[in-house]
């Protein structure tokens, strides 16, 4: 058999011979469902330079060159996101995605607020994730008035302009670890809590909506003055193990923010006994293995890979948008685990 003629593909794609010569040589010219079709249609009949058509159309693509801001590239949370970030842009249907992805290890205000201000220059829309602070606000505030959109990932950001957001709606992430208190703990008691930072809204709206909840039911437990652990391993294995030398009767602990490796640790050490609960965040190795051998009760997690599809697709929408019109904000649904289904 002869292998399919440029007019071959034409009458199987429905179009002419000259739309086919174009899109083979420049795919920007002709309209994206023609295109699509002859291509589809070359994949069927084994059509000689799919390959052409292929590289045409990608380099026919509208261009999105969008910047991501990340802590930092050790801890296991950020290296995953980054990593399905990567993948989500590649996979992106609309355009070509050019994705730069930077991971800060120095979190300082003055260090995000600068790195912000040196990618915006070169990217179409930004995302990061960074703590409230008025340095970091006002360089929010200076990329969006250069017409470059930026949104809040993982933690809301706020600033004079328009920022947005993609994450988790965080007061219910808060309820819903009270919740699971509520209805696991045999005996009502003291609840140690872990936060980070207060400084990402995140984590300070996780333990206000943990403690609304609470309040709301009148549920008789004791909730302890929350300990910090500015984002350090070590840090929340210190503080965990002071919280039960101060107060060894707790019936829970809830981990709200970073270093859970560290308070896991210490539990595992500690072995507070099977009654006692503790709800903490994301699934990662660690806290995988920790659901499996019960140190862990049950873990809130963003689901990642929606996250960096809508992360993705909000980046793209808000560039053609433009920093004017509005902030564009996803909040997504959470992930629960507990031993029974890791």
């Amino acid at each position: 058999m002869t292998r399919p003629t440029i007019k071959d593909l034409a009458d199987a794609a429905g179009v002419s011979v000259s739309t086919v010569n174009r899109v083979l040589s420049d795919a920007s010219s002709v309209r994206k469902p023609t295109r699509e079709r002859v291509r589809h249609a070359a994949e069927r009949i084994g059509f000689y330079g799919l390959g052409t058509i292929d590289y045409s159309i990608r380099e026919s693509a509208e261009v999105h060159r969008l910047g991501i801001l990340l802590q930092q590239g050790n801890r296991s949370f950020y290296r995953d996101l980054g990593a399905v970030l990567t993948e989500a842009a590649e996979d992106y249907q609309d355009g070509r995605v050019e994705l730069v992805v930077e991971f800060l290890d120095d979190l300082s205000p003055n260090n995000v607020a600068d790195r912000l201000l040196a990618i915006s220059g070169d990217c179409d829309a930004i995302a990061l994730v960074a703590a409230e602070h008025p340095l970091v606000s006002e360089a929010i505030d200076t990329v969006l008035r250069a017409g470059t959109p930026v949104c809040g990932l993982v933690a809301p950001l706020s600033a004079r302009g328009n920022v947005g957001y993609i994450g988790l709606d965080h007061w219910k992430v808060g309820r819903t670890a009270a919740w699971a208190f509520d209805r696991m703990c045999r005996e009502r008691g003291k609840i140690g809590i872990l936060v980070g930072n207060h400084r990402y809204r995140n984590q300070d709206l996780n333990e206000s909506g943990f403690r609304s909840y609470l309040r709301e039911h009148n549920s008789g437990f004791t909730l302890l003055e929350p300990r910090s652990t500015f984002e350090s391993a070590a840090v929340a294995r210190e503080m965990t193990e002071e919280l039960f030398q101060e107060h060894p009767d707790m019936c829970g602990l809830f981990i709200s923010g970073g270093g859970i490796t560290g308070a896991v640790a210490a539990l595992r050490d500690i072995n507070p006994g099977r009654d006692f609960v503790s709800v903490g965040y994301e699934l990662i190795d660690v806290t995988r293995t920790a659901l499996i051998d019960g140190v862990l009760t049950m873990a809130i997690c963003h689901p990642m890979k929606e996250v960096a599809r809508e992360t993705i697709t909000a980046l793209v929408k808000a560039k053609r948008t433009g920093s004017d019109v509005g902030a564009q904000s996803v909040t997504l649904g959470f992930e629960i685990y507990t031993s029974e289904n890791v």
